[in-house]
């Protein structure tokens, strides 16, 4: 039971942790890469896709810790929750919204709600940052209605 919370707890608080990492790394120190997702794709990697790599390297560290220590019930389950978070992020974002690779095709109205968020984020490089729970300021909502699909976040007939 306790294994089962701490993953879900982690993945839930992946959350607020992305949008933190998205807006202070992404948007600042870290901009130089993740400007290439601002940028129409002329390849079909951008430097943008180091994140989830070092995301990944960072996760892979700590399951290697975890398993190594006393903390083997915390860290672990973490690292899981941590993961599922970024699989279900990788599947919405990538191959949704920006369908990258060509995998999924069609849409679902709950998701198309996310796509229009993110939409808006690439309208204006800002709020919002985060991706499964976006709060979208209702000034830049309304604006973007005005505005033109973006060629950017590709879901859609």
């Amino acid at each position: 039971m306790r294994t089962m919370l701490v993953t879900i707890l982690a993945f839930v608080l992946m959350e607020p942790v992305t949008c933190g990492v998205h807006r202070f790394v992404m948007h600042g120190f870290g901009a130089r890469l993740h400007a290439s997702h601002h940028q129409v794709r002329r390849t079909r990697w951008e430097a943008n896709d180091l994140f989830p790599v070092l995301f990944a390297g960072a996760v892979m560290t700590a399951l290697a810790f975890g398993y190594d220590t006393s903390w083997e019930g915390t860290v672990v389950p973490a690292a899981f929750g941590i993961t599922a978070y970024g699989v279900v992020y990788g599947v919405i974002h990538d191959l949704y919204i920006h369908r990258r690779f060509g995998v999924l095709r069609g849409t679902m109205a709950v998701l198309d709600k996310l796509a229009d968020a993110h939409r808006i984020h690439h309208l204006y490089g800002g709020a919002p940052y985060g991706m499964l729970l976006p709060v979208v300021p209702a000034e830049l909502r309304a604006r973007a209605a005005l505005t033109t699909r973006n060629p950017l976040v590709t879901t859609g007939p």
